[in-house]
């Protein structure tokens, strides 16, 4: 349904906005632009094609590209709601007196009744027990559950791109797939070779690890050598002369030598330590906590991967047309979930509450001005029976737009089609 707004208030600027329902807008509702009130809705009223009119006055002068939304406040009450007007730039021509936005300037709410009535009844109980299983989950855990929602956005952002990274190029991924499990075979294949390596590794990296205290003593002792050298090295000034040509020959190539040299002690002596980790990380005491155990271990996990990326393959291109169906369907997702708030926000003097229709359920029926149950075997009828359930299309949860741009089947871009033998176009909520 479409509600066309009026801005009313004595001396102000009318004007005329159509939506898909009044939102429950009533009359002397306020109208705000930027947070302020400029007008209140004056009357609301029913235009030929099942539009709801509603008049109002406003102080400001709008102009051309201004939109419109139907919002709800905190206050108490059921008539809770407000007009929010994003007025259109000041450069833009202004709007002619009672001039009428359409569709395409205004945003109407959607009540949670109109996402809860789009779920068949098994649907709507599986979510009820889900809510309730949720509740016993988190009783008496509300800060640490407060805790890890805070990541919670940021776990979807990173799924959605991780999803989206995997999607982007389905031919290197199956590239990827099938080189590792020929990698793994061909490692597997070469078994005994590779355990040979291991173990001449292990051999070698043990005989330095046993080397350490003699590495050490080695290290300690190479300063007192090198002074030793330098006395040696003045006592050869005399034969300085005779080896000079040798020398200015040799200067290109060994410039750079001392500050090399001066540079190697720090790292010489912080070469101890780590020998002494390496021979830790290659070959420590105790099961599972080295190396060499690891290394062990690569043939099984080989085998085993062989078997599951071929199965993980055909996994993932067997999902692709499941994703494909649900991508078409997200904008129906999210749009209920973003309008929770609005449609909880209805308040009373016993509290908040939720408007709950059973038109779409067909329960009852009318038999001369009475409710009469309609009996469970013939509740499924107008579906086809059990096995001919809503199916409905993206979209058809609620009435259909004047443009006709829902159900959406048979788009023209490909990756997230959904067609007629995938969902039912005729499926759509009734009434105006």
């Amino acid at each position: 349904m479409l509600a066309i707004v009026l801005f009313s208030g004595g001396g102000g600027h009318k004007y005329t906005f159509l939506f898909q329902n009044a939102g429950q807008l009533v009359n002397d509702n306020q109208v705000l632009i930027g947070g302020s009130p400029v007008g209140t809705v004056s009357s609301i009223e029913l235009s030929p094609d099942n539009l709801a009119e509603v008049n109002v006055e406003v102080e400001q002068e709008l102009h051309e590209g201004t939109t419109a939304v139907i919002r709800a406040t905190s206050l108490s009450g059921v008539a809770n709601h407000y007009l929010s007007i994003s007025p259109g730039p000041n450069s833009n021509p202004a709007l002619e007196e009672g001039a009428e936005l359409g569709l395409s300037s205004t945003t109407t709410p959607v009540d949670i009744d109109q996402l809860f009535n789009s779920f068949p009844s098994k649907v709507r109980e599986g979510l009820q027990n889900f809510i309730k299983g949720n509740g016993q989950i988190y009783a008496g855990r509300g800060k640490e559950a407060n805790e890890s929602y805070k990541y919670f956005g940021v776990a979807l952002n990173r799924t959605a791109h991780f999803a989206s990274e995997l999607n982007a190029d389905e031919q290197l991924l199956s590239r990827f797939l099938a080189s590792s499990a020929k990698l793994t075979t061909a490692v597997a294949g070469r078994g005994t070779q590779l355990s040979n390596a291991i173990g001449n590794a292990t051999t070698a990296f043990d005989s330095i690890n046993t080397q350490n205290a003699a590495l050490d003593e080695s290290l300690q002792e190479f300063p007192p050598v090198l002074r030793q050298a330098n006395t040696t090295f003045v006592n050869l000034r005399a034969a300085l002369d005779d080896v000079e040509p040798l020398i200015n020959t040799a200067k290109p190539a060994t410039k750079e030598l001392a500050p090399f040299l001066a540079e190697l002690r720090p790292v010489l002596s912080k070469f101890i330590p780590f020998t002494r980790n390496l021979g830790l990380a290659l070959d420590r005491p105790g099961p599972h906590n080295d190396t060499q155990e690891l290394l062990a271990t690569i043939p099984v996990v080989q085998q085993r991967a062989s078997k599951i990326f071929p199965h993980a393959e055909a996994a993932i291109a067997a999902f692709q047309p499941q994703l494909n169906f649900a991508r078409s369907y997200t904008p129906d997702i999210f749009n209920g979930i973003a309008k929770l708030g609005q449609v909880a926000g209805y308040y009373d003097g016993d509290g908040h509450y939720l408007r709950g229709a059973t038109s779409l359920q067909n329960i009852f029926k009318d038999e001369g001005g009475t409710l009469t149950a309609i009996p469970k075997s013939e509740q499924f009828v107008p579906y086809g029976g059990p096995a001919g359930l809503p199916r409905r299309c993206p979209g058809g949860a609620a009435q259909a737009p004047a443009d006709n741009s829902a159900p959406y089947v048979d788009p023209p871009h490909g990756g997230s089609s959904v067609d007629a033998t995938e969902c039912n176009p005729s499926q759509q909520v009734g009434g105006p």
